[in-house]
């Protein structure tokens, strides 16, 4: 993995995972189910400000989306164990073009929107198309959850060659043990910055 500090900043781009309203929004899905942590809402704010940094500096911010897809009646396509695990999902929610879909307003609007339906950005995404097209090489990546959508995205990442930094207070997961227990394990396929030091670096860089 090349050290951050050689990336050229025009090259690398911020990936957020998840931070949409129907994640964090009060009136979304997950809010509406009383589905809330603190440690997730504070995610917007934190990355808000790197994202200007590296804009300035000619890089990009892409946003991931997790979404369900309607069939012909207007029901999610659901995979089994997300039902299992979130049974409050229904018919609205993270559809394509729905408030509970769109990236939080704090990040609104991304550069890039890619819709997401399973855990990696990568995965049936046309996230490396983006990459490919707009001649990034490297991710500054957060979001949620930590060891879901951000791990799994990170991993692939890796297995494509594409250096990557995790942002350690960027990213969250409801369980803050299994959030401390992901950053030990992803440490071997990611630099790790928390995003006080992330904005110093961005803001030093020329």
């Amino acid at each position: 993995m090349s050290e951050p500090a050689t990336w050229d900043l025009s090259r690398t781009a911020i990936l957020t995972i998840d931070l949409q309203n129907d994640f964090i929004h009060p009136e979304g899905a997950y809010g509406r189910a009383g589905q809330r942590s603190d440690s997730i809402a504070v995610l917007p704010e934190r990355i808000a400000p790197l994202v200007a940094a590296l804009r300035q500096r000619g890089g990009h911010y892409i946003s991931a989306q997790f979404t369900l897809v309607p069939d012909a009646r207007g029901e999610p396509l659901i995979a089994p164990h997300l039902k299992k695990l979130r049974p409050f999902l229904g018919r609205g929610d993270f559809a394509p073009g729905s408030f509970g879909n769109t990236l939080v307003d704090l990040l609104y609007p991304a550069d890039f929107v890619v819709e997401k339906v399973a855990y990696s950005a990568f995965y049936q995404t046309r996230l490396e198309y983006i990459m490919r097209a707009v001649g990034i090489d490297n991710l500054i990546v957060g979001g949620i959850v930590t060891n879901g959508g951000v791990a799994s995205t990170l991993r692939d990442a890796h297995l494509r060659n594409i250096d990557t930094v995790l942002l350690t207070d960027g990213s969250a997961a409801f369980n803050a043990d299994v959030h401390d227990a992901t950053l030990l394990s992803l440490a071997t396929v990611t630099h790790e910055m928390n995003c006080q030091d992330a904005l110093a670096w961005l803001e030093a860089a020329s």
